[in-house]
């Protein structure tokens, strides 16, 4: 299978024609709480948040000489104070209209703004979580999601979440900051390393890796969202250069890695997503067919992660990276 679009790119990285860069929306600090809210239940998991780089961002990012220099060509003054870096570094609240930086990436990063569904979630019914059924906490955990908490079992939206922000999602940024267009992340390696924190229901006494089945959840909607996200930002590309050709580069990838999920197992979903796939072209000026080939792929990866538990994924389990290339290791 040939993408004509990604060669077509590399040849125009030397030509430099550039338009205006799309600006990166915020995310609403109206609605964040903040990870001690979190902690006074999770404790255990606040403790391995605390020897992670999401949580040392806080105070290691501002003293990095790359980060500096990145911040300067951005003309911002603060990292702190840059809507950029707010988005993807940060945990910032609003106080009084102004946003104030108050933690790394944190609890709310990854599971959304917690201020209409924190203390739904953790209420149980109004009860003692002994005493609630199991019907009352079917309805907490519905009425939490549909308030915009991201349960780790709503595996799409967990990695639309995660690759919004390790897939760079500004042209900009790259092209003029020098930032990275994006971490090599993939969702296993990442999710099962140093952030792992699967304590709930163990009270803190151990930590395990998520059963065979999940990682292939992982891996299988992992990929599809790589490849819908990366089609999406070329889509958003204006100019031959770093950013374009990063993300055509990481979109030819991730089609790779989509055929070979879908060969291994063929279900209608994985079939739909090679078939969006191969109709999308890798391009400037094509937003709106690389759009249209994501909004597919989107779908067909939300019904594959609601439709199976990776029971029946076996036949993938060589396609997903072992604990030797997990991103480091929990404390726990």
């Amino acid at each position: 299978m040939r993408f004509p679009g990604l060669k077509a790119l590399f040849v125009m990285a030397a030509i430099g024609v550039g338009l205006a860069a799309p600006a990166l929306a915020d995310p609403d600090f109206t609605k964040v709480e903040g990870p001690d809210e979190c902690a006074e239940c999770h404790k255990y998991e606040a403790e391995v948040w605390k020897d992670t780089h999401h949580y040392k961002t806080f105070s290691a990012l501002p003293r990095k000489k790359e980060a500096r220099k990145i911040s300067k060509a951005m003309g911002l003054k603060r990292i702190k104070a840059g809507s950029l870096c707010l988005t993807c570094h940060f945990t910032s609240v609003d106080k009084g209209g102004k946003k104030k930086t108050i933690a790394g990436i944190s609890c709310e990063s990854c599971h959304s703004a917690g201020k209409d569904w924190t203390k739904l979630h953790s209420e149980f019914s109004g009860k003692k979580k002994e005493t609630e059924s199991k019907e009352e906490a079917k309805k907490r955990w519905a009425d939490s999601e549909a308030a915009g908490m991201i349960r780790p079992r709503m595996t799409y939206t967990l990695a639309k979440n995660c690759y919004s922000c390790h897939v760079v999602p500004q042209e900009e940024l790259v092209n003029k900051g020098g930032h990275e267009a994006g971490s090599p992340f993939e969702l296993v390696s990442w999710s099962q390393g140093e952030v792992r924190h699967n304590l709930w229901y163990t009270e803190g006494k151990s930590n395990k890796e998520a059963e065979p089945g999940r990682k292939r959840m992982l891996y299988a909607v992992g990929v599809a969202v790589e490849l819908e996200t990366a089609l999406r930002a070329v889509g958003k590309a204006t100019k031959p250069a770093k950013y374009a050709v990063a993300m055509a580069k990481r979109a030819h990838a991730a089609k790779k890695r989509v055929r070979q999920v879908a060969r291994a197992v063929r279900t209608p979903e994985m079939m739909e997503i090679v078939r969006a796939a191969h109709d999308a072209r890798l391009k400037l000026n094509n937003e709106a067919g690389l759009n249209a080939a994501a909004d597919k792929i989107a779908d067909a990866a939300q019904r594959l992660s609601q439709n199976y538990d990776g029971s029946e994924f076996a036949a993938i389990d060589e396609l997903i990276p072992g604990e030797d290339k997990y991103k480091g290791k929990p404390s726990r």
